[in-house]
């Protein structure tokens, strides 16, 4: 189909929708940012392995194993009873994380620039690799998920538009957009629940 000239896949119209939906759902801490974030990546799946964006597309099958397992996290009650808070990572993980997200750039990065024909192997394994730290970091509502989307959706507007997939790059600018308002809120959420918990805390 095409709106204004240009043509779009309709995978990638839906796909997103559904992703601008999720990402807002996901500020406002709403569990349903879940399924239909399933939804979105589940089309992207497709749209990405049609681009030749292969760690792409195959970071849509994992998205799909976060989301589940960040759907089960921000059920499952405490033992306080309470629904998961955000927070912060604890300074000691950071250098594991760094760690991980390397090795696994590395690793992906030698696998679609030996095994596959994809264009552009090293951004696309690098905002792979980002990506799912991020996605991590969601599913244990991390503030600082934000930031690292931040970072790998610039680098993914520029990606999509070398590609042709313009409203694609539109949907990550737009990403970039709900990345820094979600920051700012749930960093607000944050500093609310620590001022709950020192005021209910024993002096």
């Amino acid at each position: 189909m095409e709106i204004l000239g240009l043509h779009l896949d309709l995978y990638e119209l839906f796909g997103t929708i559904f992703g601008i939906i999720a990402v807002w759902l996901t500020i406002k801490e709403n569990k349903l940012c879940f399924p239909i974030g399933i939804l979105n990546v589940a089309l992207y799946a497709y749209l990405f392995a049609q681009s030749k964006l292969y760690a792409d597309s195959i970071l849509q099958v994992f998205y799909i194993g976060l989301l589940v397992y960040g759907w089960i996290k921000w059920n499952k009650k405490s033992n306080t009873n309470s629904e998961l808070k955000v927070s912060t990572v604890d300074k000691g993980q950071w250098p594991t994380l760094i760690a991980l997200t390397a090795s696994g750039f590395a690793i992906i990065w030698f696998v679609i620039s030996n095994f596959t024909d994809g264009h552009i192997p090293f951004w696309d394994s690098f905002t792979m690799s980002l990506s799912l730290l991020a996605q991590w970091m969601i599913a244990k509502k991390k503030v600082e998920n934000w930031i690292i989307w931040i970072i790998a959706d610039i680098i993914y507007v520029s990606m999509y538009i070398y590609k042709d997939l313009y409203l694609t790059a539109f949907l990550y600018f737009i990403f970039i957009l709900l990345a820094i308002k979600g920051y700012f809120e749930w960093r607000n959420s944050l500093l609310k629940s620590e001022k709950n918990w020192e005021s209910i805390s024993p002096s």
